[in-house]
């Protein structure tokens, strides 16, 4: 999910997607120290998928505090 996909959600969208995002993070990592996955490359894009929802979700609280 790239910057301009994430800046256009709703928070509560954001909030969502991060919860689905840590599942799916979770499962991934799991599945790769049973067995090998074709792509470990996933779990790097999904951590920095995580990050840039969380840091927009962070973004927007600073906004909300300073008003």
């Amino acid at each position: 999910m790239k910057q301009e996909e994430i800046i256009e959600l709703s928070t509560d969208d954001l909030k969502d997607r991060l919860t689905e995002e840590e599942m799916f993070l979770s499962k991934t990592k799991l599945h790769h120290a049973v067995s090998q996955i074709e792509n470990p490359q996933v779990i790097k894009h999904s951590r920095r998928t995580i990050a840039r929802i969380m840091t927009e979700l962070h973004k927007r609280e600073q906004k909300t505090a300073n008003k």
